[in-house]
């Protein structure tokens, strides 16, 4: 595991959409990295294409145990 460094403006960002989608600013910041990840690799598809599909996937992989 690394550590990132990111913008004051891009971390309040993060903190401010993490609140709203109830997840921790780390989570939210790994969300947007995994997102922005796969559009790059997959221009043609929209946000609503890509999180389907990552939807989609995750029904086919057995849930991951969480580590304490």
């Amino acid at each position: 595991m690394g550590l990132v460094k990111i913008d004051d403006r891009l971390h309040e960002q993060a903190r401010r959409a993490s609140t709203v989608m109830c997840r921790s600013i780390n989570a939210q910041a790994e969300f947007w990295m995994k997102i922005g990840m796969l559009a790059e690799a997959n221009p043609a598809m929209t946000f609503n294409d890509i999180v389907r599909t990552q939807l989609l996937q995750a029904e086919h992989c057995p849930v991951q145990p969480t580590r304490a």
